[in-house]
């Protein structure tokens, strides 16, 4: 099975939600593991409440520090903001690194609702943009 690290700064909404998508719609032929640049220590719950909603389960989502995987080996690794991008620009780990960057839903602003709009919209352009992604590299590694 091919293993996939997705960055983030905060790793509390797009990096996690970008690691559940992963697991759930490519099971049995990629893993994702998530960290952070500077973790925030929480998953933002409507980041949470966003993957449930498409039946992903969601216990155990910790954030974690970049540190802890730069030892691990990964095919690939995707960068999903450009805060993330800049302080990583290179993988000491293996694998082809991608930048993928998507707006953050916790700077959202509006009604409890609106809001809860934005992390919908991110996530779904997570589901439709990453898996296809890693299926790409698939095809041509």
């Amino acid at each position: 099975m091919k293993r996939v690290l997705i960055l983030c700064t905060g790793n509390s909404c797009r990096s996690q939600m970008a690691e559940g998508i992963i697991n759930q719609a490519l099971a049995g032929e990629w893993s994702a593991v998530s960290a952070g640049t500077e973790p925030a220590g929480y998953v933002h719950p409507q980041a949470l409440e966003a993957m449930a909603e498409i039946g992903i389960a969601t216990d155990g989502m910790l954030s974690k520090h970049v540190g802890q995987f730069v030892d691990q080996p990964f095919d690939a690794v995707v960068t999903v903001c450009d805060s993330a991008a800049e302080s990583c620009p290179m993988w000491f780990g293996m694998g082809k690194v991608y930048h993928q960057p998507y707006f953050d839903p916790a700077k959202a602003q509006g009604t409890p609702d609106e809001v809860m709009a934005v992390f919908r919209q991110v996530r779904d352009q997570i589901r439709e943009e990453l898996p296809a992604l890693l299926q790409r590299h698939s095809a041509t590694a």
